[in-house]
């Protein structure tokens, strides 16, 4: 949970909408299905990702993501603070701003997740630098794509750096992520991501109708840009 309030000048009036999971739960592509979705119904939006979203964060991605990094839990974690940090200041802060939607893919939960319940920091220290990185900015609405890891982790083709740790460490990640949702049903909307891809982006539309009370076509079909997960 994010405690506070935004501390800029003014709380931004676009939406702002996390998606969250382990790795290989199909967040990338229901945010290429939501924002189509969002263009069709003529509303603005852009979407980022975490670490990234700005030429630093793009930087400090590579480093944490390379298996061949030799990165220590502490900085792993500072540098995923920094990386969020530009992130809101440079881009999120800005559009939310503009009144556009904002989606993102991770945001301050996977810090609770990865570097709290599977990494073993204290949850209440990263809540307040959580805090100081985002300025205190939380989600309307955050997406939980529940899936086992073991499954997510067989739909990559490849291994970074996060997704290399042992299937103990992503248990953890999912647990910690239930258990944050469990502790905000107002913020989290948990959905099965072992659903067709289709049926997954029908729960999300049904989540932001009766969350933010937008209704969106369906888009059942994915994007050209789009891959299966």
């Amino acid at each position: 949970m994010l405690h506070g309030s935004y501390v800029g000048t003014s709380r931004p009036k676009g939406v702002f909408v996390t998606f969250e999971g382990v790795e290989g739960s199909g967040k990338t592509t229901q945010i290429a299905l939501l924002e189509a979705a969002l263009k069709q119904a003529g509303i603005g939006v852009v979407s980022f990702r975490e670490p990234g979203g700005t030429p630093a964060g793009e930087q400090i991605r590579s480093v944490l993501l390379s298996p061949e990094a030799d990165v220590t839990p502490r900085a792993e974690l500072l540098l995923f603070l920094a990386a969020r940090a530009q992130l809101v200041e440079k881009a999120i802060a800005p559009a939310l701003a503009s009144s556009v939607w904002v989606l993102c893919d991770r945001y301050a939960d996977s810090t609770l997740a990865y570097q709290g319940y599977a990494r073993g920091f204290p949850l209440d220290w990263l809540r307040t630098l959580n805090g100081f990185a985002t300025q205190n900015l939380a989600p309307d609405v955050t997406i939980l794509l529940d899936l086992d890891p073991v499954m997510g982790l067989k739909r990559s083709s490849s291994r970074d750096r996060m997704e290399a740790e042992d299937e103990d460490f992503h248990r953890r990640v999912r647990h910690g992520f239930l258990d944050l949702a469990s502790q905000e049903p107002e913020r989290f909307a948990v959905i099965d991501a072992s659903l067709p891809v289709h049926l997954v982006h029908h729960h999300v539309l049904d989540v932001l109708k009766s969350r933010v009370g937008v209704q969106l076509p369906n888009r059942s079909a994915l994007p050209a840009e789009a891959h299966p997960f």
